[in-house]
């Protein structure tokens, strides 16, 4: 059984300090964005004088140094854009999370609030993983007594300030703008996660704030984004809406379950000391019908939001 969290309910956060987010940022996926590929750790030391740039580039097989180089380029101009945001008071970072009584029955997460259930089914892999288990998060969660996370972040203002620069066709700082601000609502993300942790839950109170080990998720617990691999069903964030209040922090709901503005992570927390990231992959049409049935939404309907995993 997790322990009890230091915070039961729902918390908001609005402008959220961009220096406070700016250290959890993964610039690996940045790069990646702009099909950057290869591993360019320590690029932050390159940008104080030449020698410090040679030195690092110096570090690269000379195959990959002209490389290293556009990557460097591109790195400071998203380091200047960051000065823009900053000195601009371009965004508003705003985030929300609720911890709340929950339990398993079966494959069903059901979460407890305000004298009211509200079920989660999630989906079971049918193709065990490297340890021969076929995984569901409802398996991260005790039958009686436990707790879990829901989340939501965003990051708004960065599409309207992305706008002023494709006014003037410069369509490459309009990108960095539109990927850095993805950048920043994934490191929103692991900021808050951090601190539920170690303060909010506090399942983790003596955890270090070590950024590159939290890059590569060296701690305890897992926060699973809605439509991702362990949680393929993207409607399941109709289902979230009352526990996170999206409205709140300036998140608006499509009809296809996408969060507006583009720059905003949902997702749950779960505390187990053996939760770990799975991909529920394809499923047969066996579960696939018990799974609508437990969502209480005919198969046709569901259909569409499962299409990738049928």
């Amino acid at each position: 059984m997790t322990e009890t969290p230091n915070n039961i309910g729902l918390l908001e956060f609005k402008n959220i300090p961009l220096s406070d987010i700016v250290p959890f940022i993964h610039w690996s996926f940045f790069f990646m964005a702009w099909r950057m590929t290869g591993k360019y750790e320590g690029i932050e030391t390159a940008t104080d004088c030449e020698s410090c740039k040679a030195s690092w580039l110096n570090t690269f097989l000379p195959e990959d140094r002209e490389r290293a180089e556009e990557a460097l380029k591109l790195y400071k101009d998203a380091q200047e854009i960051l000065r823009e945001f900053r000195d601009k008071n371009v965004l508003t970072i705003n985030a929300s999370l609720g911890i709340y009584p929950a339990y398993s029955d079966g494959d069903d997460i059901i979460i407890q609030n305000d004298g009211k259930d509200y079920v989660i089914p999630t989906l079971r892999q049918q193709k065990p993983a490297h340890d021969g288990f076929c995984y569901s998060l409802a398996d991260f969660i005790n039958p009686a007594g436990d707790y879990v996370g829901v989340f939501a972040n965003t990051v708004l203002g960065a599409e309207a300030f992305a706008e002023t620069y494709e006014k003037k066709d410069d369509i490459y700082t309009a990108f960095i703008i539109k990927i850095l601000a993805e950048r920043i609502a994934e490191g929103t993300a692991e900021w808050m996660h951090y601190h539920v942790r170690t303060k909010y839950w506090g399942y983790s109170p003596t955890e270090k704030e070590d950024h590159v080990g939290m890059l590569k998720e060296q701690y305890r617990g897992i926060r699973p984004a809605v439509g991702y691999p362990s949680l393929p069903d993207q409607s399941v964030i109709f289902e979230l809406d009352p526990l996170i209040k999206f409205n709140n922090i300036g998140i608006k709901l499509t009809e296809s379950g996408a969060m507006d503005p583009n720059a905003s992570v949902c997702g749950m927390y779960f505390a187990h000391p053996q939760s770990r990231y799975f991909m529920v992959g394809k499923i047969d049409e066996e579960q696939f019908l018990d799974y609508a049935k437990r969502r209480n939404k005919s198969p046709e309907v569901l259909r569409k939001w499962l299409a990738s995993n049928l």
